[in-house]
């Protein structure tokens, strides 16, 4: 049974992303698999780290209970909005606090290469657009697409990962929402 766990980056539980979290638990859960969920507006923990990786900070007990989450799955599910080209700053804080070394991943000593943690899980990333997709892959280049996949994702040792971008957004109609929520419903029911 494949173990998913959604992470939801969006602070306000009434936007389309909670629908298409929603869409994607049921589609999930309908499948059989085991689903756990973190919606990072309602974890309690200062998201600034505070001293970098020179001094460690402590871990609040939602994100200790986060880590805990991210061990167990295998399969991660994010769903958050783009804002100005990257990631929500509470959903930013969130990866800054959480995905550590020594948790995510180990610099080697004296060496520009680091060893992976994560490796053997794989992810879905589902960002919403006020832009045409077309215009943020070609005439923006695709910036948080390439930051949570490369510099994030792939950097912690989790190689699979695969992208859906919904936009634009703003200006759409019922009928799109709808068609989005149905396509991630049946995302979810095959467990990508």
């Amino acid at each position: 049974m494949k173990k998913i766990l959604i992470i939801i980056g969006h602070p306000d539980e009434e936007s389309f992303n909670f629908g298409i979290f929603n869409a994607y638990k049921t589609g999930a859960l309908n499948s059989g698999a085991e689903v756990q969920e973190i919606k990072i507006r309602d974890l309690k923990f200062n998201p600034n780290l505070e001293f970098g990786y020179r001094k460690r900070t402590e871990l609040e007990p939602d994100l200790l209970e986060a880590q805990d989450k991210i061990k167990w799955a295998d399969h991660l599910v994010w769903i958050y909005p783009v804002w100005w080209g990257s990631v929500p700053a509470i959903m930013k804080g969130f990866i800054d606090r959480v995905f550590l070394p020594g948790f995510a991943f180990k610099k080697r000593e004296g060496s520009v290469w680091w060893d992976k943690f994560l490796v053997g899980k794989s992810a879905r990333l589902i960002s919403t657009l006020d832009q045409p997709v077309w215009f943020y892959k070609l005439v923006n280049g695709s910036p948080s697409d390439k930051a949570m996949k490369r510099l994030t994702m792939n950097f912690v040792g989790i190689k699979k990962v695969k992208i859906t971008n919904i936009g634009p957004l703003r200006l759409s109609k019922p009928e799109f929402r709808t068609k989005w929520l149905q396509k991630i419903e049946n995302l979810g029911k095959q467990l990508k």
